[in-house]
């Protein structure tokens, strides 16, 4: 599926960004694609590498019938401009697609420059593993427990899973995040990280977070917002409708990937999870992003809460004839809900309305809501506008 996705934006556009977390199969993808057409693959996070590009215009334009596949873009911001030109020229010489593959680790760096080459890029995020992929080769606990990212799910065994997950965490704290912000101590934003790991899937609280940590609450933003653009925490916001209720303003946050978020906690096994306070906040996020990594690209997704305790998980809005779908998510086999989701329904007034458990059995809890597991409403919302 994300083979034919970017293949489709090298059709419609000169350059393509894909971008996603370190670790999730970037390159991997690059090289399938540059097997199926004349290309070049660049990685700046190499010095030769970097050098061939001191003079970007003349070495581009030498390769200018190949698909120049260029790793770690976010290392050299000053390449948009050269490519701009690259690309202008080569619409009027009728060469208009399918000439820029750029692999990045964050969206930070890319989105800010994607002004430059507005008309002339196209986005495409990779995900980590869903459970629409992963088959009847890995449980769904297992995906769960380890998270997304390739290597940390298919290891031998759990320790080595663990293990991988830590370097990886040690990795952005300790190269990948110095790069967009300096002079940061990499115990501080180790604390923060882990901090929000332990209130996954609560409401937002920069203050009591920058009292935590002892700083400024504008630092504390700043460092959220930089977990956010490394693709590495999830912000949900809220979602507003025509009622006259208290609604909750500030977003919810996840750690995107529940193997990272375990990892950061210290749980290594399923055993560990069942038996840890953030058990059901875990499946929460797990379930979230695995919506999202299959959901097409306009759906826009919220939380729903008021004042009062009515709240709904994960609001989608779909647009259009399917128009929005509310999913309230349970950990367990009961599939209950509260009176707290019913009236959340009467408020928001779903065109479809979901709970989805750990079971995989599918059954109407009545006439307007339906229990669902996680791999068949992966496959509803992947379908929905099939």
């Amino acid at each position: 599926m994300q083979l034919k996705n970017l293949e489709r934006a090298l059709k419609r556009e000169a350059a393509v960004a894909l971008n996603g977390p370190r670790q999730v199969g970037k390159t991997t993808l690059a090289h399938q694609i540059a097997e199926t057409r004349p290309s070049i693959y660049i990685d700046l996070e190499f010095d030769a590498d970097r050098q061939k590009l001191a003079n970007p215009v003349e070495f581009l334009n030498y390769h200018q019938d190949k698909l120049v596949i260029i790793d770690e873009i976010h290392r050299a911001p000053h390449l948009f401009e050269a490519l701009r030109g690259l690309i202008d020229k080569g619409r009027r010489n009728g060469n208009d697609t399918g000439r820029f593959l750029l692999l990045g680790s964050a969206s930070i760096e890319l989105m800010r420059q994607s002004e430059t080459l507005a008309g002339r890029i196209s986005y495409v995020e990779l995900t980590p593993i869903n459970p629409l992929e992963v088959g009847e080769q890995v449980e769904l606990r297992e995906l769960w427990v380890r998270g997304g990212y390739p290597r940390n799910l298919l290891a031998d065994d759990e320790d080595t899973s663990f293990q991988r997950r830590l370097d990886l965490v040690r990795t952005y704290l300790e190269r990948d995040i110095p790069m967009f912000r300096s002079r940061v101590p990499v115990e501080t934003l180790s604390r923060l990280w882990t901090m929000l790991g332990h209130s996954q899937g609560s409401l937002l609280n920069v203050s009591k977070l920058a009292g935590s940590l002892g700083y400024s609450s504008p630092s504390v933003a700043s460092y959220t917002d930089l977990f956010t653009d490394l693709l590495l925490l999830r912000r949900l916001q809220p979602y507003y409708c025509n009622v006259r209720k208290r609604l909750s303003k500030s977003p919810k946050t996840y750690v995107r990937d529940s193997g990272l978020l375990h990892a950061l906690l210290g749980i290594r096994s399923y055993e560990e999870l069942l038996g840890h306070p953030v058990v059901g906040m875990s499946w929460e996020g797990f379930v979230i992003e695995s919506v999202l990594s299959v959901a097409p690209r306009e759906v826009k997704p919220y939380f729903y809460r008021t004042a009062a305790g009515s709240e709904i998980d994960l609001v989608l809005d779909f647009g259009g004839s399917q128009g929005i779908w509310a999913i309230e998510i349970k950990l367990g086999l009961a599939a209950k809900t509260t009176k707290g989701f019913a009236h959340a329904l009467e408020d928001v007034q779903p065109n479809k309305a979901y709970v989805a458990y750990s079971g995989e059995e599918r059954y109407p809890k009545s006439r307007e809501l339906e229990v669902i597991g996680l791999t068949e409403l992966c496959r509803e919302v992947a379908s929905a506008f099939a």
